[in-house]
């Protein structure tokens, strides 16, 4: 209901014009484009859903995760010129290379910069983990230049693979889903199931009643933020291929727009930040194709304020621990 008058237009304008092709097209990038906000939102929802902290700087991890992927491009030499095995084999280190990186900066910053003000007031970590932003942001600014940077086109993400129904799927629609798939499926089963997503979900619901029953809590929330970590650095090696291009600011866009993916699907709900992830990115898809890219920020959060006014809980509904 609440996406219904500006959808109905933009589709039904497709429609009269005989262009659903050209929607179905629309719809693909929306949601590979979306799937890159939702590896970030999974970090934003996991560390506010176990210590209710919005974790400002983790939009700058995805930045580092980026950098690093560019980085170590050059390190083992892929190039255009690389040969596919060479390239597969490649881009896997480098995958497991930006997320290892991600994974152990996020835990340095919880350890070093909101474990000590654990039990402080609010307000205090909230400051730190935006100073930590403009560490990040300033570090990027240092390591490769206040402009954008560009990266070389490795996987050619435009290249068409196979068609279906008419709609068009290339090479960067199938390498943002298919990163971001399994690693949402893992994470699941992983909290479902695994003895530490059990503490962790244990964790999130009563901290004090995790610790005495034998949970370490502690241990628990850095895994947390390494989780947080490795999903950012999967997103930011995505992103490099995906944009072609990067730079020290792109984690505020992306940390501003994941994190309001997480709150529209339901913050602390791992299925929520997925489907905000992908909402907003056929969202931005549809406006930047039908309205024009100047007003996509203005729907985008539209669409936020809609939500939160008549489902404050988010999509899928909030899952975080209770007060008292």
């Amino acid at each position: 209901m609440l996406l219904a008058l500006p959808v109905r237009y933009v589709i039904g304008d497709l429609v009269t014009k005989g262009s659903l092709v050209s929607l179905g097209n629309i719809f693909v990038a929306g949601i590979s484009n979306g799937a890159i906000w939702a590896l970030v939102a999974l970090g934003y929802t996991l560390v506010y859903g176990i210590i209710e902290l919005i974790n400002f700087a983790h939009g700058d991890v995805f930045m580092i995760g980026s950098f690093a992927s560019y980085g170590f491009f050059g390190t083992v030499g892929l190039t255009l010129a690389t040969g596919a095995l060479g390239l597969v084999g490649g881009l896997v280190l480098t995958l497991l290379v930006a997320m290892l990186t991600c994974g152990a900066l996020n835990v340095m910053i919880e350890r070093v910069a909101y474990r000590p003000l654990r039990n402080a007031p609010k307000l205090a970590p909230l400051i730190t983990a935006v100073g930590f932003s403009f560490i990040l942001e300033d570090v990027g600014q240092l390591w490769l230049g206040g402009s954008q940077h560009g990266v070389p086109d490795l996987i050619r993400g435009q290249a068409h693979l196979f068609t279906v129904f008419g709609i068009s799927i290339d090479r960067e629609d199938v390498l943002a889903v298919g990163v971001t798939i399994p690693l949402v499926i893992l994470l699941t089963g992983f909290v479902a199931r695994s003895r530490l997503g059990k503490a962790m979900r244990a964790t999130a619901q009563d901290p004090e009643a995790a610790r005495l029953m034998g949970i370490n809590v502690d241990g628990t929330i850095s895994l947390t933020f390494l989780i947080g970590g490795l999903l950012a650095g999967a997103g930011g090696l995505v992103y490099a291929l995906y944009q072609t291009n990067i730079w020290y600011f792109q984690g505020f866009r992306a940390g501003l727009i994941a994190f309001t993916a997480a709150v529209m699907g339901g913050i602390g709900n791992l299925r929520g930040a997925v489907l905000g992830g992908f909402i907003i990115g056929i969202i931005q898809q549809l406006s930047d194709n039908r309205i024009g890219a100047e007003w996509t920020p203005v729907i985008v959060f539209s669409y936020l304020i809609l939500i939160m006014t008549f489902r404050p809980q988010g999509l899928l509904g909030e899952e975080i621990r209770e007060a008292g």
